[in-house]
């Protein structure tokens, strides 16, 4: 499996050289790569999340691996000195649409690491998601955000989405959970 997934250049309100990559959930630099940032991302205040448990950093890499709906996408810098960092993420999984008889997929995580926010990163893996989605057959993507994460919810608004009201009477779309098992 190639890790690339249509390199993405940008120098949009920055100089950054950034190329979008799939995560190969089994190369350990990629793994590494997958905990901190989902550890930063966890640990954001937007998030409301009290941080990446150690049975999750864990285990994360390895499960994702064993899951063929899995897809994760990396935000990559390339440093002037020949050095490549991640610093944004994408999680993704594909699930089905009964209505449209099509696959769907569901944004799960996106974070750019702090330092790199508000240069454009987040916008290219947006756009690489919607390419992957395109790639897939999907009818549509899907995600959700905190109402009072205002960054997050200008992003996904100028990238296409919007919410998913059709009648006014039925009110807008809830995000319920129901927590099972504790998995500290």
């Amino acid at each position: 499996m190639s890790t690339e997934t249509n390199p993405q250049r940008a120098n949009q309100t920055s100089d950054l050289d950034i190329e979008i990559l799939r995560v190969d959930y089994t190369h350990e630099p990629h793994r590494q790569s997958l905990i901190r940032l989902l550890s930063e991302y966890a640990d954001d205040p937007a998030i409301g999340s009290p941080g990446l448990s150690k049975r999750a950093q864990q285990r994360v890499a390895t499960e994702l691996a064993q899951r063929p709906n899995a897809v994760s996408l990396f935000a990559m810098i390339n440093h002037p000195d020949q050095r490549t960092e991640a610093i944004g993420l994408a999680n993704c999984f594909e699930v089905f649409s009964t209505f449209a008889a099509a696959p769907v997929l569901n944004v799960h995580d996106v974070m750019v690491s702090a330092p790199h926010r508000g240069k454009g990163v987040g916008s290219l893996l947006m756009k690489a998601i919607t390419e992957l989605a395109n790639e897939r057959n999907c009818c549509k993507i899907t995600l959700e955000v905190y109402r009072g994460n205002k960054p997050a919810r200008s992003l996904y608004s100028k990238t296409g989405f919007a919410g998913t009201e059709i009648d006014t009477e039925l009110g807008e779309t809830l995000f319920l959970s129901k927590r099972l098992i504790d998995h500290e």
